[in-house]
């Protein structure tokens, strides 16, 4: 999916959201563990409750791979799903990998070609040749992390240089020189708030993937405010608060309502920025 095709599917849907697919068997009802593939029938049921209010999914990896070939296997089958069924939404492998040159070739491969990602968050800390393999990839974005929602971002991502400049606008501009905003993302936690204007005064045009809404108390309206460009520029990921929103077998349907609720919010906002 490239750029013009996302903004698009923004304005049909009336939608920027993101469902976080952070599937985990200890959190799931207990109706999911008498199918043959828990965790892949969980998240389809999650996929066809949510699809027509979100435009995006994000398998975490971390989720998958902590049940090896089985968690995997439920990886794999949740992306071929999507693809056949969901074709217009854009599908991001939540990674964060990056190493160096010939390693990151080899992320790259992995997920762009044998699992045919739209997209995998990059981590940049071991600069441009950990990053560039993942850009030589036609029609395939790399989003990377910039600033995120969790405590510890403050241990390294705001330490400011001699001149001033903290470390993530560092990264936001170096990472510009390589990637375009119709390749390239940015990794921006919800609960940074106003933080947002800094960012847009660095990487003002680029698509931001924005977790944190919703559980970790992130504001879609904050975020809308300070973030949101002409053209959107914003993909807003939850994850807990709509696919756990219920332990119950009314689950799916619990999803659904959670998701149209953020749906609803995300038209208003467009509607306030004319894109509507």
């Amino acid at each position: 999916m490239n750029r013009k095709e996302l903004i698009q599917q923004i304005k049909e849907k009336q939608s920027f959201l993101c469902v976080g697919l952070d599937s985990d068997p200890k959190k799931m009802p207990k109706c999911v563990f008498d199918l043959h593939d828990p965790i892949f029938e969980f998240n389809k049921s999650i996929i066809d409750a949510t699809a027509p209010y979100c435009v995006a999914y994000k398998p975490n990896l971390a989720f998958y791979e902590a049940y090896g070939l089985k968690g995997m296997e439920a990886f794999v089958n949740t992306v071929n799903y999507l693809k056949e069924h969901y074709p217009h939404h854009l599908i991001i492998a939540d990674a964060k990998r990056g190493d160096i040159g010939n390693t990151s070739q080899m992320y790259a491969r992995t997920f762009f070609e044998e699992y045919d990602i739209d997209a995998l968050t990059v981590a940049p800390y071991m600069g441009e040749d950990s990053i560039t393999p993942f850009l030589e990839y036609d029609g395939k974005w790399v989003i990377v992390l910039a600033l995120t929602s969790n405590k510890g971002s403050h241990d390294f991502q705001l330490t400011e240089d001699t001149h001033g400049e903290r470390l993530f606008e560092k990264v936001l501009k170096r990472c510009q020189l390589w990637g375009t905003p119709d390749n390239m993302m940015f990794v921006v936690g919800a609960t940074q708030g106003s933080m947002f204007q800094d960012i847009r005064r660095v990487a003002p045009n680029h698509f931001l993937l924005v977790p944190g809404v919703g559980a970790q108390g992130g504001s879609l309206q904050e975020v809308c405010k300070y973030g949101m460009t002409p053209d959107c520029g914003l993909l807003v990921n939850s994850s807990r608060g709509i696919i756990y929103a219920s332990s119950n077998d009314d689950y799916a349907e619990i999803a659904g309502q959670k998701a149209r609720e953020l749906q609803q919010e995300m038209a208003v906002e467009l509607q306030k920025s004319g894109l509507l």
